[in-house]
């Protein structure tokens, strides 16, 4: 996500000739969308992109078991 908002920061500032990054060539401003392209590209390959959603939806049933068993008296609330 960080390449692809320098991305729009570096071609924004482009666009409008704004500061140092209005010298750039346009290869060097639209870099980061390639490789904001390549790491989702690999996220998705190496299957990055489904542990970390796998890890988040754990989380959420464990926080959601120890929610009911709160409610139903078999845990200590915490305080």
């Amino acid at each position: 996500m960080i390449f692809l908002i320098l991305g729009l920061i570096f071609t924004f500032f482009k666009w409008q000739e704004i500061g140092p990054i209005a010298a750039w060539s346009w290869w060097t401003v639209l870099t980061p969308y390639a490789l904001a392209a390549l790491w989702w590209t690999w996220a998705d390959y190496s299957g990055y992109t489904k542990r970390v959603e796998a890890k988040k939806m754990a989380e959420r049933k464990q926080k959601r078991i120890n929610r009911y068993k709160e409610a139903l008296g078999f845990q200590k609330k915490k305080r």
